[in-house]
Order: structure tokens, then C-alpha cells, then sequence
């Protein structure tokens, strides 16, 4: 991931010209008349966060319904962040239109430091599945940090005769549109994972969109469904219990929380999936006040205690400036306009 630096002080704001000359006593006693005061002036201004802040609790709009991934990793960071800046963080739940309808109402939020939002995958997707959409999805928000990234495990129904992601590849390809694969919506970073995966193997499959994670496990088990990727926290449990069966962790290695579920390339077919959590702010909103947020964020994710939580359900914890962030977005929303375009996937909207 490419690396920004942060703007410094303006370098030509130096005391003395280098051609200033020993010889000229003059200057010098000029110079050194200056009031300290006028020093202080001609010093390049370091501009504060605003006075008092924050004064009162800040909002955290969750742009999916109570208890999923995007509530787990709200709740992850903002809950200690109440605690650090000493104002709670109040979730505000406004689900709907693949996360869209929480974040419309985060742009049209004042830019003062009082409103986030948390998104996952689905927001850098959003601009190439919803053409006409009231917002965009970079130029109206600022990215404050990237709080994890969770690989995800592709699952098949345990009667799904391939148990290797090699398998599934030869038995697909010979019998082209015959199965079905789910995901908890359209649009979600499980259905465009396996859209990606099918798209460079020469897959053909049907989707099936489901309202959530939940009812798509259900049929995954009951077999009308036959495969669908989603988070190791949701899908590990159930193979464990015998009711899928893994096809493998779409990482380049193991994850610490679950070392007994082997990757996709040990299968045969490596492949690298996930989806993610980051926090916005409205844009305009002031460069102190991200940079102070991104600074405590870090900081929490850091924590011993937070990191072990995240890395036991299989979700890395995040890293990196408020411009790593936007860096990071930047490349999703560039990396899923081709995955949509070549699956030739188009919603209302």
C-alpha cells in the first residue's frame, strides 16, 4: 500500500537568506531588533483543532442492521473512542440500499466532527452499481481509517461432490450455469468475490441474493444453494458443526483464529477475497479533526485487547493514515468497477 506523507512546515520559511553576508552588521542588528512578537507572526501557522472539542457525543451512523459485520466493527472502535475523547459514540442504524441511505445522510451531515459512519466492501462498489447515485462515494466523504479487512472462506453444501477449490473449477467448468451460489445481497463483497473468481476461471453460475448472511446459510445447508463465500465468523461454526463443508480461506495464508482451516491455494487454486470496515466523516471535515480520530483509532486497533478480539474471528485489524485510507478506497472502487463491468452486473438506483 502506498504511503503519503503528511505536509510539513513550508521550507522556505527560514530565518536568513543564505546569501546574508557576515560583513553586514546592519542587517544583523535588524535582525535582532525584531519583537519577539513579529518572529512569532512571520512562523508558519499550525492550525488547532476547534476549541472544546468534542463538547457532546458524536454519531455513528451503521448503514446495515444491528449484529453483522459492519455493527461488530462500529462497535469495536467506536465504543473506546467514547471512552478516549470522553463523549459517547451513539449508534445510529439506517439500513437499506446496500449501506447507501446511512452514508447519504453522513454526507449531508455537518463536516464538524460530530457525525461518522462505518462502511464495509459495498460502498466501493456502489458507484458502479448504482449509476445514479445522490452522493459520491469519495469526493463527499473522508476517509478517517481503515479499521480491518476480513478475508472471506468459500463454503459448499457438504453432498457438493468437489471438497478442493481444484475440484470445484473442473466440475463447474464441465457443466456450465447448472449450480447456484448465494451472498448475503447483491452488490455484496461476497457475491462480486465469487463473480471475480468465476470471471478467471471461465465459471458459469447463478446468483442468488439473499437479505443478509443468515437465510443464504440456510439454504446453503438445505441445498438450494451449492456454494457461497462470506466472513470465517459467520461460516466456520457451520463446518465445523458438519452442516457445509470448506472449500477453503480466500487469503494467501491461514488465518490465527481458525489455523485449522486451510486457504483456497493449498486446494489447488489460490485466490485472495475480502471484505473490509473503514470509518468516514463528512467531507470539508477539518484535516486536525481527521487526523486526531485517525490518531486514537490507530491507537485502539493497536490495543492488545482489540487486536486479539479482531485476529480470533478472523478479521485483521487496520492500520495506517487517513490518507493510506483514502489511497486504499481509491483502489477498491477502481478494482470493483472491473469486476462489476466484466460480470455485467447493473441495479436500479
Amino acid at each position: 500500500m502506498t504511503r503519503f506523507r503528511p505536509k510539513g512546515a513550508d521550507a522556505s520559511a527560514s530565518a536568513l537568506s543564505p546569501d546574508s553576508r557576515p560583513a553586514s552588521i546592519a542587517r544583523r542588528a535588524l535582525v535582532g531588533a525584531l519583537p519577539a512578537a513579529a518572529l512569532l507572526a512571520a512562523a508558519p501557522r499550525v492550525r488547532a483543532q476547534p476549541a472544546g472539542w468534542p463538547n457532546k457525543p458524536i454519531r455513528m451512523i451503521v448503514g446495515y442492521t444491528p449484529g453483522g459485520f459492519t455493527d461488530n466493527m462500529a462497535r469495536t472502535v467506536g465504543e473506546p473512542l467514547g471512552r478516549v475523547l470522553g463523549q459517547p459514540v451513539v449508534f445510529d442504524y439506517k439500513p437499506g440500499a446496500n449501506s447507501m441511505i446511512g452514508t447519504e445522510m453522513l454526507v449531508k451531515s455537518a463536516p464538524d466532527g460530530y457525525t461518522l459512519t462505518t462502511v464495509i466492501a459495498a460502498h466501493s462498489a456502489n458507484p458502479s452499481l448504482y449509476p445514479k447515485m445522490a452522493f459520491d462515494a469519495q469526493a463527499d466523504v473522508v476517509p478517517v481509517a481503515l479499521t480491518g479487512i476480513a478475508p472471506l472462506i468459500l463454503c459448499a453444501h457438504p453432498g457438493f461432490p468437489p471438497t478442493t477449490s481444484a475440484e470445484l473449477v473442473e466440475y463447474v467448468r464441465a457443466r456450465p450455469g447448472q449450480f447456484n451460489f448465494g451472498s448475503s445481497g447483491q452488490g455484496a463483497a461476497a457475491h462480486l468475490a465469487m463473480e471475480q473468481f468465476m470471471a478467471q476461471h471461465g465459471l458459469k453460475m447463478q446468483h442468488v441474493p439473499y437479505k443478509g448472511t443468515q437465510p443464504a446459510l440456510t439454504d446453503l445447508g438445505g441445498g438450494q444453494i451449492q456454494l457461497m463465500f462470506d466472513t470465517p465468523l459467520s461460516l466456520v461454526p457451520q463446518v465445523r458443526a458438519g452442516r457445509i463443508r470448506s472449500l477453503g480461506i480466500a487469503n494467501d495464508k491461514r488465518l490465527g483464529g481458525y489455523p485449522d482451516v486451510a486457504t483456497m491455494g493449498e486446494g489447488g487454486v489460490p485466490f485472495t477475497a475480502n471484505t473490509w470496515s473503514m470509518v468516514l466523516a463528512p467531507a470539508k471535515t477539518p484535516r486536525e479533526l481527521v487526523q486526531r480520530l485517525n490518531a486514537e483509532i490507530r491507537k485502539i486497533l493497536e490495543s492488545a485487547e482489540v487486536r486479539t478480539r479482531l485476529e480470533s474471528t478472523g478479521i485483521v485489524p487496520g492500520s495506517g493514515t487517513a490518507e493510506d485510507a483514502a489511497a486504499f478506497l481509491a483502489s477498491e472502487v477502481e478494482r470493483n468497477a472491473k469486476v462489476v463491468k466484466a460480470a455485467g452486473i447493473r441495479l436500479d438506483g
